[in-house]
Protein backbone atom coordinates (compact mmCIF):
# COMPACT_ATOMS: atom_id res chain seq x y z
CA UNK A 1 0.00 0.00 0.00
CA UNK A 2 1.44 3.41 -1.24
CA UNK A 3 1.56 6.52 0.78
CA UNK A 4 -1.40 8.38 -0.96
CA UNK A 5 -3.22 4.84 -0.39
CA UNK A 6 -2.18 5.04 3.33
CA UNK A 7 -3.46 8.68 4.10
CA UNK A 8 -6.49 8.30 2.16
CA UNK A 9 -7.32 5.58 4.49
CA UNK A 10 -6.44 7.27 7.31
CA UNK A 11 -8.05 10.50 6.99
CA UNK A 12 -11.73 8.29 6.25
CA UNK A 13 -11.12 6.29 9.06
CA UNK A 14 -9.83 9.01 12.12
CA UNK A 15 -11.51 12.22 10.88
CA UNK A 16 -8.80 14.08 10.43
CA UNK A 17 -6.49 15.40 7.87
CA UNK A 18 -2.86 13.87 7.95
CA UNK A 19 0.11 16.67 7.68
CA UNK A 20 2.93 14.47 7.53
CA UNK A 21 3.80 11.36 6.92
CA UNK A 22 7.29 9.80 6.77
CA UNK A 23 8.76 6.43 5.85
CA UNK A 24 9.61 3.85 9.17
CA UNK A 25 11.44 0.93 8.57
CA UNK A 26 9.50 -2.13 9.22
CA UNK A 27 10.50 -5.22 6.96
CA UNK A 28 8.65 -8.72 6.42
CA UNK A 29 6.86 -6.80 3.31
CA UNK A 30 5.22 -4.35 5.18
CA UNK A 31 5.59 -0.35 4.98
CA UNK A 32 5.89 1.38 8.00
CA UNK A 33 4.91 5.73 8.18
CA UNK A 34 5.47 7.95 11.16
CA UNK A 35 1.96 10.32 11.03
CA UNK A 36 1.44 13.53 12.42
CA UNK A 37 -2.57 14.44 12.46
CA UNK A 38 -4.15 17.78 12.21
CA UNK A 39 -5.71 17.29 15.49
CA UNK A 40 -2.21 17.13 17.37
CA UNK A 41 -1.80 13.02 17.00
CA UNK A 42 1.21 11.19 16.30
CA UNK A 43 0.83 7.71 15.05
CA UNK A 44 3.12 4.76 14.11
CA UNK A 45 1.57 2.83 10.63
CA UNK A 46 2.23 -0.68 9.29
CA UNK A 47 0.72 -0.98 5.71
CA UNK A 48 1.10 -4.60 4.48
CA UNK A 49 2.36 -4.78 0.70
CA UNK A 50 0.40 -7.06 -1.89
CA UNK A 51 2.78 -9.58 -1.74
CA UNK A 52 2.81 -10.33 2.23
CA UNK A 53 0.45 -12.80 3.64
CA UNK A 54 0.77 -11.17 7.68
CA UNK A 55 -2.59 -10.31 8.82
CA UNK A 56 -2.09 -7.21 10.49
CA UNK A 57 -5.10 -8.00 12.90
CA UNK A 58 -2.96 -10.60 14.70
CA UNK A 59 -0.40 -7.75 15.98
CA UNK A 60 -3.12 -5.53 16.83
CA UNK A 61 -4.55 -8.29 19.08
CA UNK A 62 -1.22 -9.30 20.58
CA UNK A 63 -0.54 -5.59 21.64
CA UNK A 64 -4.43 -5.31 22.99
CA UNK A 65 -3.80 -8.47 24.88
CA UNK A 66 -0.50 -7.24 26.52
CA UNK A 67 -2.34 -3.76 27.60
CA UNK A 68 -5.10 -5.52 29.08
CA UNK A 69 -3.50 -8.44 30.85
CA UNK A 70 -0.04 -6.73 31.62
CA UNK A 71 1.67 -3.72 33.50
CA UNK A 72 4.35 -3.38 30.28
CA UNK A 73 4.33 -0.41 28.48
CA UNK A 74 3.42 -0.92 24.96
CA UNK A 75 1.50 1.44 21.50
CA UNK A 76 -2.08 1.74 22.02
CA UNK A 77 -3.64 0.42 19.08
CA UNK A 78 -6.52 2.82 17.23
CA UNK A 79 -6.85 0.53 14.07
CA UNK A 80 -6.47 -2.87 13.63
CA UNK A 81 -7.59 -3.99 9.73
CA UNK A 82 -5.60 -7.04 7.94
CA UNK A 83 -3.54 -4.46 5.89
CA UNK A 84 -3.22 -1.95 7.86
CA UNK A 85 -2.16 -1.48 11.83
CA UNK A 86 -2.00 2.36 13.25
CA UNK A 87 -0.74 2.62 17.06
CA UNK A 88 -0.31 5.62 18.76
CA UNK A 89 3.60 6.59 18.25
CA UNK A 90 6.13 6.19 20.56
CA UNK A 91 8.72 8.86 21.33
CA UNK A 92 12.17 7.62 21.80
CA UNK A 93 15.44 9.92 22.62
CA UNK A 94 17.77 8.00 20.31
CA UNK A 95 19.27 6.02 23.65
CA UNK A 96 20.80 2.89 23.67
CA UNK A 97 20.59 0.24 26.32
CA UNK A 98 22.17 1.09 29.17
CA UNK A 99 22.56 -0.74 32.76
CA UNK A 100 20.05 1.99 33.91
CA UNK A 101 17.45 1.08 31.22
CA UNK A 102 18.13 -2.77 31.93
CA UNK A 103 17.52 -2.78 35.70
CA UNK A 104 13.75 -0.92 34.78
CA UNK A 105 13.31 -3.48 31.97
CA UNK A 106 13.95 -6.32 34.18
CA UNK A 107 11.73 -4.84 36.83
CA UNK A 108 8.35 -4.62 34.39
CA UNK A 109 9.55 -8.19 32.88
CA UNK A 110 9.80 -9.83 36.08
CA UNK A 111 6.70 -8.03 37.40
CA UNK A 112 4.87 -10.01 33.55
CA UNK A 113 6.25 -13.54 34.43
CA UNK A 114 5.37 -13.13 38.30
CA UNK A 115 1.44 -13.37 37.39
CA UNK A 116 0.34 -17.02 37.08
CA UNK A 117 -1.40 -17.98 33.97
CA UNK A 118 -3.70 -20.96 33.32
CA UNK A 119 -2.12 -22.66 30.86
CA UNK A 120 0.80 -22.89 28.77
CA UNK A 121 0.06 -22.01 24.88
CA UNK A 122 -3.06 -19.10 24.59
CA UNK A 123 -6.11 -18.97 23.21
CA UNK A 124 -5.28 -18.41 19.79
CA UNK A 125 -2.28 -18.98 17.73
CA UNK A 126 -0.04 -15.79 16.99
CA UNK A 127 2.64 -14.62 15.25
CA UNK A 128 6.94 -14.02 15.65
CA UNK A 129 7.59 -11.90 12.89
CA UNK A 130 5.90 -13.18 9.77
CA UNK A 131 5.66 -16.75 11.11
CA UNK A 132 2.48 -18.12 12.37
CA UNK A 133 3.11 -19.81 15.90
CA UNK A 134 1.14 -22.68 17.77
CA UNK A 135 -0.29 -22.10 20.52
CA UNK A 136 -2.33 -25.30 21.82
CA UNK A 137 -3.02 -24.59 25.58
CA UNK A 138 -1.18 -27.82 27.51
CA UNK A 139 -0.55 -28.37 31.43
CA UNK A 140 2.73 -28.87 30.86
CA UNK A 141 5.58 -26.80 29.61
CA UNK A 142 7.88 -29.71 28.04
CA UNK A 143 5.87 -31.27 26.08
CA UNK A 144 4.53 -27.80 24.53
CA UNK A 145 8.21 -26.34 23.80
CA UNK A 146 8.76 -29.56 22.23
CA UNK A 147 6.26 -30.06 20.19
CA UNK A 148 5.10 -27.01 18.96
CA UNK A 149 8.36 -24.52 19.66
CA UNK A 150 11.26 -26.68 18.92
CA UNK A 151 10.29 -29.37 16.36
CA UNK A 152 7.50 -27.47 15.00
CA UNK A 153 10.21 -24.92 13.68
CA UNK A 154 12.48 -27.04 12.75
CA UNK A 155 10.28 -29.38 10.40
CA UNK A 156 9.13 -25.96 8.48
CA UNK A 157 12.75 -25.13 8.36
CA UNK A 158 13.50 -28.56 6.77
CA UNK A 159 10.54 -28.60 4.64
CA UNK A 160 11.74 -25.05 3.09
CA UNK A 161 14.88 -26.23 2.30
CA UNK A 162 16.81 -24.15 5.23
CA UNK A 163 17.56 -26.87 7.47
CA UNK A 164 19.41 -29.93 6.47
CA UNK A 165 17.79 -33.11 7.26
CA UNK A 166 20.28 -34.64 9.27
CA UNK A 167 20.44 -31.83 11.42
CA UNK A 168 16.61 -32.19 11.72
CA UNK A 169 17.24 -36.03 13.37
CA UNK A 170 20.03 -34.62 15.93
CA UNK A 171 17.17 -31.93 17.00
CA UNK A 172 14.31 -34.74 17.44
CA UNK A 173 17.27 -36.96 19.40
CA UNK A 174 16.80 -33.75 21.30
CA UNK A 175 13.24 -33.62 21.89
CA UNK A 176 13.31 -36.80 23.12
CA UNK A 177 15.85 -36.34 26.22
CA UNK A 178 14.37 -32.60 27.02
CA UNK A 179 13.11 -34.24 30.26
CA UNK A 180 17.09 -34.18 31.11
CA UNK A 181 17.88 -30.96 30.34
CA UNK A 182 14.75 -28.82 31.56
CA UNK A 183 12.14 -28.67 34.36
CA UNK A 184 8.30 -27.49 34.51
CA UNK A 185 8.55 -23.62 35.81
CA UNK A 186 6.12 -22.44 38.94
CA UNK A 187 3.21 -21.95 36.74
CA UNK A 188 2.66 -20.41 32.84
CA UNK A 189 3.63 -16.99 32.85
CA UNK A 190 2.80 -14.36 29.91
CA UNK A 191 5.42 -13.44 27.45
CA UNK A 192 6.32 -11.10 24.93
CA UNK A 193 7.99 -13.32 23.57
CA UNK A 194 10.68 -11.46 20.88
CA UNK A 195 12.69 -9.54 23.10
CA UNK A 196 15.49 -8.28 20.94
CA UNK A 197 17.43 -5.00 20.78
CA UNK A 198 15.11 -3.69 17.55
CA UNK A 199 11.74 -3.95 20.06
CA UNK A 200 12.93 -2.20 22.92
CA UNK A 201 12.07 1.66 22.95
CA UNK A 202 14.32 3.95 24.97
CA UNK A 203 13.50 7.41 26.43
CA UNK A 204 15.59 8.80 29.26
CA UNK A 205 17.04 6.45 30.58
CA UNK A 206 14.05 3.99 30.99
CA UNK A 207 12.19 1.57 28.87
CA UNK A 208 9.53 4.11 26.40
CA UNK A 209 7.73 0.80 25.36
CA UNK A 210 8.27 -2.88 23.50
CA UNK A 211 7.10 -3.33 20.10
CA UNK A 212 5.97 -6.21 18.10
CA UNK A 213 5.10 -8.74 20.26
CA UNK A 214 5.08 -12.86 20.24
CA UNK A 215 2.51 -13.55 22.84
CA UNK A 216 1.99 -17.17 24.46
CA UNK A 217 2.19 -18.36 27.96
CA UNK A 218 5.61 -20.17 28.90
CA UNK A 219 8.55 -20.63 30.54
CA UNK A 220 9.87 -17.21 31.82
CA UNK A 221 13.32 -18.66 30.79
CA UNK A 222 12.77 -18.60 27.10
CA UNK A 223 12.17 -15.04 27.47
CA UNK A 224 15.24 -14.56 29.14
CA UNK A 225 17.11 -16.50 26.65
CA UNK A 226 15.65 -14.42 23.76
CA UNK A 227 17.32 -11.29 25.40
CA UNK A 228 20.82 -12.71 25.51
CA UNK A 229 21.15 -13.95 21.57
CA UNK A 230 21.71 -10.80 20.09
CA UNK A 231 23.14 -8.84 23.31
CA UNK A 232 20.11 -6.89 24.30
CA UNK A 233 20.16 -7.46 28.06
CA UNK A 234 22.87 -8.40 30.13
CA UNK A 235 24.39 -8.69 33.70
CA UNK A 236 22.62 -5.55 35.20
CA UNK A 237 19.51 -6.61 33.70
CA UNK A 238 19.54 -10.47 35.38
CA UNK A 239 21.20 -9.31 38.27
CA UNK A 240 17.41 -6.92 39.12
CA UNK A 241 15.42 -9.46 37.27
CA UNK A 242 16.91 -12.61 39.91
CA UNK A 243 16.43 -10.38 42.98
CA UNK A 244 12.62 -10.32 42.05
CA UNK A 245 12.63 -13.65 40.39
CA UNK A 246 15.34 -16.01 41.48
CA UNK A 247 16.55 -18.21 38.32
CA UNK A 248 17.43 -22.55 39.32
CA UNK A 249 21.01 -22.77 38.61
CA UNK A 250 22.30 -24.07 35.21
CA UNK A 251 20.41 -21.25 33.19
CA UNK A 252 23.27 -19.25 31.74
CA UNK A 253 25.21 -22.36 31.42
CA UNK A 254 23.04 -24.75 30.00
CA UNK A 255 19.21 -23.76 29.48
CA UNK A 256 19.65 -20.49 27.60
CA UNK A 257 21.67 -21.87 25.15
CA UNK A 258 18.92 -24.66 24.63
CA UNK A 259 16.60 -22.30 24.62
CA UNK A 260 17.88 -20.05 21.64
CA UNK A 261 17.30 -23.03 19.23
CA UNK A 262 13.92 -21.68 18.89
CA UNK A 263 14.57 -18.11 17.72
CA UNK A 264 17.59 -19.27 15.74
CA UNK A 265 15.68 -21.90 13.82
CA UNK A 266 13.48 -18.59 13.27
CA UNK A 267 16.14 -17.08 11.68
CA UNK A 268 17.08 -19.97 9.67
CA UNK A 269 13.42 -19.67 8.26
CA UNK A 270 13.96 -16.29 7.43
CA UNK A 271 17.26 -15.25 6.43
CA UNK A 272 18.89 -18.49 5.42
CA UNK A 273 22.26 -20.93 6.46
CA UNK A 274 24.25 -17.92 8.53
CA UNK A 275 22.09 -18.85 11.12
CA UNK A 276 23.06 -22.77 10.95
CA UNK A 277 25.97 -23.19 12.57
CA UNK A 278 24.81 -22.03 15.71
CA UNK A 279 22.43 -24.44 16.34
CA UNK A 280 25.51 -27.20 15.60
CA UNK A 281 27.44 -26.05 17.97
CA UNK A 282 24.49 -25.96 21.16
CA UNK A 283 23.77 -29.98 19.91
CA UNK A 284 27.52 -30.92 19.96
CA UNK A 285 27.96 -29.41 23.56
CA UNK A 286 25.07 -31.46 24.63
CA UNK A 287 26.73 -34.40 22.69
CA UNK A 288 23.98 -34.86 20.20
Amino acid sequence: MDALRVKERLETALGARVTALAPMPVGFGLTGFKVDLADGRRLAVKARQASARVDLRLEGYMLGELARDSTLPVPAVRLCEPDLLVMDFIETDGGGITPQVERHAAELIATLHAVPRPSFGYERDTLIGPLPQPNPQMDRWIPFFRDHRLLAMAGAAQAEGRLPAQLLIRLERLAERLDSYLAEPRHPSLLHGDLWTGNVLVRGQRIAGFVYPAIYCGHPEIELAFTTMFGTFGPAFFEAYEALLPLEPGFHELRSGLYKLYPTLIHVRLFGSTYVPPIERTLAHLGL
